[in-house]
């Protein structure tokens, strides 16, 4: 009987707890312990399947081998341009269970091999459990692959020259929810209703860099419009800078300028691949994301010396990349009609106007 009792409203219940003895707690402070809280947050739990078709999500390196192909092909030509040094480091931040690294590796050893023999690939992610799933995939590159995270002190690793990657890691850091209301800026907290049931209410700005944000940026919204503001993009952005000694920072992920994101804010919560209504209910149940803010990624990257050297839509950056010739030299590594079939879908479904790669961005900027 203990064994099937879900984990699920152990948190919900210690964050009712924090609630009625401290106050409501601010938005931002909710989403991390319902994405982060070591035992219970959606991204730390152990049970639960999030990628792939019988999970939340499916991300672009789970979706085809061409993804992460192609990106090795474009890292080999970056590799070039660092005047092919003897040594040089991937970090891959957010790197689930090891598909993209993989992938990468095999691209580099077999089509790249003074790359692949200079290669030392870092990953950094906070679930043990894709963690342990990535280590059994590596296993073959296992020389060359090391588990550390961008909070390690200074001394156990940096890139010189290198690389930091993440996709689809921005979006799914915990923002701040906040509103025009009588004239003020105010903040979305989280409290709870008469029924025990998770509730949103407006109070002051927990932090002054909440309006210091809107005053650099120029930022001015309408009564009862709303923003989120991602401060721990640039928290994160600040630790990645300081171990990037020379090279690139590429950022993959679903954003748009503050002038086009929407008014009523992009807050949403994926279960099972539908939006789900009320993204307080079920903590650590369900994923919850937003659409980042491209203008504030390039500003703080700008302050932190790194210069913006490509910034496209994915599909044209991977067409660019030379998907297209990946996915020939595939094909013909194969004589199954079925795989070749699986990989021409895929291809279609990363180039095509209207298809999932359309929404997506990449970002490579330069640290020299």
């Amino acid at each position: 009987m203990i064994e099937t009792i879900s984990r699920i409203p152990l948190l919900a219940e210690r964050l009712r707890e924090q609630i009625r003895r401290q106050g409501p707690i601010t938005f931002h402070d909710w989403m991390k312990t319902a994405l982060y809280d070591p035992s219970h947050g959606y991204y730390c739990r152990d049970e639960q399947t999030k990628w792939g078709r019988e999970g939340d999500y499916r991300t672009s390196p789970e979706r085809s081998s061409l993804f992460a192909a192609t990106f090795a092909r474009y890292f080999a030509r970056l590799y070039e341009g660092l005047d092919r040094p003897s040594c040089w480091t991937i970090v891959e931040a957010g790197a689930g269970d090891g598909r993209f690294a993989n992938g990468v590796l095999q691209t580099f050893q077999d089509f790249f091999p003074e790359v692949f023999a200079a290669t030392r690939y870092i990953i950094d992610e906070i679930s043990s459990t894709s963690r342990a799933v990535a280590q059994k995939r590596l296993l073959p590159f296992s020389s060359q692959v090391e588990f550390r995270n961008v909070d390690d002190t200074l001394d156990e690793w940096e890139a010189d020259p290198g690389i930091i990657f993440s996709n689809e890691l921005l979006d799914a850091f915990p923002i701040h929810r906040v509103s025009m209301h009588d004239g003020a800026l105010s903040e979305f907290y989280v409290d709870v209703d008469e029924h025990g049931e998770f509730a949103w209410m407006l109070g002051p700005l927990s932090t002054p860099r909440l309006l210091s944000y809107f005053q650099e940026y120029g930022i001015k919204l309408g009564e009862g419009e709303v923003a989120e503001i991602g401060l721990e993009i640039e928290e994160w952005l600040t630790r990645v800078a300081a171990r990037l000694r020379r090279g690139y920072l590429i950022t993959v992920d679903y954003g748009l300028t503050a002038a086009e994101l929407s008014p009523s804010g992009t807050l949403r919560g994926y279960r099972r691949h539908e939006i789900v209504e009320d993204v307080l209910a079920q903590p650590g149940e369900r994923d919850l994301t937003t659409t980042i803010d491209w203008n504030f990624v390039k500003n703080v990257g700008h302050q932190l010396g790194f210069e913006v050297l490509e910034f496209a839509r994915q599909d044209k950056f991977l067409l660019a990349a030379g998907l297209l010739d990946q996915l020939e030299i595939e094909s013909q590594q194969t004589k199954r009609e079925a795989e070749k079939l699986r990989l021409s879908t895929a291809a279609r479904e990363m180039i095509l106007p209207d298809g999932m790669a359309a929404s997506f961005q990449v970002l490579v900027e330069k640290k020299s």
